[in-house]
């Protein structure tokens, strides 16, 4: 059975997907999403990750990007049963010992709630600014995951790689899951999606289509063959943007409007190829209308699927 998540609003405000209402809201409205989607059983909430953005890139990608620890954090006071997903962290940015600190601390305030996704990032100047390669980050972040993995899991980690190396120390407070918190890696081409299939426990897809998505799969299929892994694994689809009934205003042509059976068929379209998770977003003018809908999908749509 499919699993069906969010992606917060108001702690990521890109122009591709922001709401007009979101510019204005705060931490109050972020409370208010997350203890709503705890309390109608989403599998997830999920925060976003830039510490700065060029002012090139201001215009689409907005200016405004929540630290995930620190909003993860936030909502693991105010939230029970719902888990908190870093998608994505771009984990080259940071040595994987912070990373692990911050992260682990998380889990342990959550109850063990975290799922740690990680990805490569994609803008220079943030690299370059903090002094990370921006060239190499496929290679940092490969390490960063292995890094990531003997940190999250023992309390004296030993890692030797040839940029972090660490022994003899202890890594504390300890998370709450063992072995340790799941790791899901994001990103839609072929090197990130092996990535994936290669070193984690879960893919979060970054938006491929519903047409694109097996071919995604063979290729994480015949990877973990060939890397010899086996067990679970998550494959995290985006649906396009919900609305649950007629909206009676333009929600553009990205977004998928109807009756909660259509909703339901499209949505189930993407189980059928694959998709464990399905990371869902609903259009709003408001932060009313988006709880209204929030509820809707939750109770109309999903026992559906």
């Amino acid at each position: 059975m499919a699993e069906f998540g969010i992606q917060l609003p108001v702690q990521a405000q890109s122009t591709i997907f922001v709401e007009p209402w979101e510019a204005a809201a705060g931490p109050a409205e972020l409370a208010a999403v997350a203890q709503a989607a705890d309390r109608l059983g989403y599998a997830y909430v999920a925060c976003c990750d830039h510490v700065a953005v060029p002012r090139r890139l201001v215009g689409p990608m907005g200016a405004t990007w929540y630290d995930p620890v620190s909003t993860l954090g936030y909502l693991a006071g105010l939230t029970t049963r719902t888990r908190l997903l870093s998608h994505i962290a771009v984990a080259p940015l940071r040595h994987p010992l912070l990373s692990a600190k911050q992260y682990a601390t998380v889990d342990l305030l959550s109850g063990g709630r975290l799922v740690l996704g990680v990805g490569a990032g994609h803008v220079q100047e943030e690299f370059e600014t903090l002094g990370v390669d921006f060239h190499r980050r496929g290679e940092i972040l490969d390490e960063t995951i292995g890094a990531l993995d003997a940190a999250l899991t023992d309390e004296y980690p030993v890692h030797d790689g040839p940029r972090f190396r660490f022994r003899d120390l202890a890594v504390s407070p300890r998370p709450v899951q063992t072995p340790r918190p799941p790791i899901w890696v994001g990103g839609s081409a072929p090197a990130a999606v092996r990535r994936a299939a290669r070193l984690a426990e879960g893919w979060l897809s970054q938006g491929d289509t519903l047409d694109a998505l097996p071919a995604q799969l063979e290729l994480i299929r015949t990877t973990r063959e060939q890397a010899g892994r086996s067990g679970p694994f998550v494959v995290n689809a985006i649906a396009p943007p919900l609305y649950v009934g007629e909206p009676g205003w333009d929600i553009g042509r990205r977004s998928v409007s109807g009756k909660p059976d259509a909703l339901a068929e499209l949505l189930r379209r993407y189980v059928a190829v694959g998709a464990t998770h399905l990371q869902l977003r609903p259009r709003s003018r408001d932060l009313a209308e988006y709880l209204a809908q929030l509820e809707l999908i939750a109770t109309d749509v999903l026992p559906l699927v």
